[in-house]
């Protein structure tokens, strides 16, 4: 398995592997027209292209024989918290195939962009993880973020409880 930085080329690959997780993980979630309607605003290539393009956001992209197995995605902070400061980080989106999942890909996807926040200076990182997946609240409090707040994330008709996570980087 290779990561590498991903470019606006990667932009159709992003936009298929988000849909393949996202599905496996939640689809089961959602009324179909929800679900359909979400995927095609939020992973849409184009969407990709210009998270790219967009100062100070990077993806980088795991991949098995040139298959795309997995990415991360980082940027400027724009979770709905009163604590977040100007120059904070967010990480994004962590997603691997779900076949590949608990064998340390997530981790190594994970240190790559957090190696690259921790060179960008932020005071803190920030991610939002959702109230039931109890695993990634594990993953992310080894790695030293907790929970410092809660929101409502939109899928649809459907409202989500999303807790908000924090790591202080100073």
């Amino acid at each position: 398995m290779i990561i590498r930085r991903a470019t606006a080329a990667d932009a159709e690959t992003l936009s298929a592997l988000s849909r393949d997780t996202f599905v496996e993980t939640f689809g089961h979630l959602y009324a179909a027209a929800d679900l359909r309607d979400y995927l095609d605003a939020s992973y849409a290539p184009a969407r990709y292209a210009a998270q790219m393009d967009e100062q100070g956001c990077a993806l980088w992209l795991m991949e098995d024989d040139g298959k795309a197995a997995g990415y991360v995605m980082a940027g400027p902070c724009k979770l709905p918290h009163a604590d977040v400061q100007p120059g904070d980080m967010e990480l994004m989106r962590l997603y691997v195939r779900r076949e590949l999942q608990n064998g340390g890909h997530g981790a190594r996807l994970f240190a790559q962009a957090m190696e690259w926040i921790a060179a960008n200076g932020p005071k803190s990182c920030w991610l939002g993880v959702w109230s039931e997946n109890i695993g990634a609240q594990r993953f992310y409090q080894r790695h030293g973020f907790g929970k410092v707040g809660e929101y409502l994330y939109e899928v649809g008709t459907a409202r989500d409880l999303e807790f908000i996570f924090r790591r202080n980087m100073v």
